[in-house]
């Protein structure tokens, strides 16, 4: 019998503060990767459907991209630029236009306003209020748009919010699509308190809005409430921000997670896989005629990552140069929500959400959500927990992840639904 040595997790214990998180659900420590798997230094290999929450949806240590960094790197390219110019930023923004921007008729310009999510959207905040002269943000339960104290505001996790240590202000949280369960009509309530003087709201700078909410448990706006919140916008003059963070960059199937609904925001953040190869790299952008920052208005040391410009450019020539990315991903989509969908017809207390690869099975009883994650690991499948009370298995596989390869993952998943339901049931 060969005896499996623990891991060595002395150092991490001693030294790294005890906010580590996916240390603690992921009881190994890791050495390599590439594609849709990850291995550990004992040699054990695992399928990953967490993909960096998001930021590797073209897998890890993806060829193309890998090449086209090292070339880069070897030729003495600039790492480090501010925002200068550099051939590296203008290939990538040339690229983006001709791949994603133009396509879609899209004419937004590219702020570069940090190497994260939450810079983009303190950037997009900012923005908004500098634009309209107004200070509240429109935010929604079950959002989340970042740890800085910006993005602390618009964001609904309690939990996360009280790490701010101070209050939270000029934000007033809305219910996102479905948060009564059908029981109230759309945006009737929220027309009526802006148009009311009485009300004692004031009309805000800006709504911003997820499409789908992957950290708030996978909750998927309908189109037709998306379309319906931007005319409401639109009519009362409040700019739309689209937080793309996680579901941007082809994650819902299309590049960016609206086009399903045919509206255009005012604003849109992008972090995650926009840097193509997990490097750190974040956008903001606005329609031209907001762009009314003064030179260093909103700066960062790091906005100018150009090894992230080079795999950028790299992953949207190779994905993005036509339609078949994000046809593969609907058709893989539709393959992991049958499988949920499967499963939720088998036990009780289980329902089936998502959108393209962003996929989610919610529990009535969280602890199930915790302990299906436990056992898929200990399968070999990396998948993650979400929602307010973390009662949601979400699953963010690679984009480019083979349908056999999806498929062994759900049929370890559903394995470890199966073993934990069955012994909920035998307990009872």
């Amino acid at each position: 019998m060969t005896t499996v040595l623990a891991p060595d997790t002395t150092i991490f214990e001693q030294r790294e503060s005890e906010v580590r998180s996916y240390s603690r659900a992921w009881p190994a420590v890791f050495t390599r990767a590439r594609g849709s798997w990850i291995q550990d230094e004992a040699g054990r290999d695992y399928l990953d459907f967490f993909a960096g929450a998001g930021a590797l949806n073209y897998g890890h240590n993806n060829p193309v991209l890998k090449r086209a960094l090292l070339e880069y790197l070897d030729s003495d390219g600039i790492t480090h630029g501010l925002d200068m110019n550099t051939v590296a930023k203008r290939r990538f923004l040339e690229t983006f236009q001709r791949n994603i921007l133009a396509p879609r008729g899209l004419d937004y310009k590219v702020q570069f306003p940090g190497p994260t999510g939450t810079n983009a959207v303190e950037a997009a905040l900012k923005l908004a209020r500098k634009v309209t002269g107004r200070s509240s943000i429109v935010n929604f339960t079950g959002a989340f748009h970042g740890m800085t104290l910006g993005s602390l505001s618009v964001t609904g996790n309690s939990m996360k919010r009280a790490g701010a240590g101070i209050p939270l202000v000029h934000s007033t949280p809305m219910p996102f699509d479905n948060y009564f369960d059908g029981e109230m009509p759309d945006f009737h309530w929220f027309e009526r308190v802006l148009d009311d003087t009485g009300s004692g709201l004031n009309r805000p700078a800006a709504v911003i809005v997820e499409t789908v909410q992957g950290e708030g448990g996978v909750n998927v706006a309908r189109p037709e409430w998306l379309r319906a919140l931007a005319d409401l916008c639109s009519s009362r003059g409040i700019l739309l921000i689209v937080d793309d963070v996680q579901m941007g960059c082809g994650r819902t199937g299309p590049f960016f997670s609206f086009e399903v609904a045919g509206i255009t925001p005012d604003i849109v953040t992008l972090s995650k896989s926009i840097g193509g190869y997990g490097l750190p790299m974040a956008l903001t952008l606005m329609r031209p005629e907001l762009d009314v920052w003064a030179p260093g208005e909103h700066n960062g040391t790091f906005r100018g990552n150009n090894p992230a410009f080079v795999t950028a450019t790299a992953a949207l020539e190779q994905y993005w140069s036509d339609g078949m990315l994000a046809r593969s991903v609907r058709t893989k989509g539709d393959q992991v929500h049958a499988a949920l969908a499967d499963l939720a017809g088998r036990f009780d207390g289980l329902s089936a959400r998502g959108r393209g690869l962003v996929q989610g099975l919610a529990f009535t009883r969280p602890e199930q959500a915790a302990a299906v994650c436990r056992t898929a690991f200990d399968a070999g499948l990396l998948a993650e927990t979400a929602g307010p009370t973390d009662e949601v298995v979400k699953l963010l596989p690679p984009l480019t992840i083979s349908t056999d390869e999806l498929a062994l993952g759900l049929n370890i998943l559903t394995e470890a639904v199966a073993s934990v339901c069955r012994e909920q049931e035998q307990r009872a």
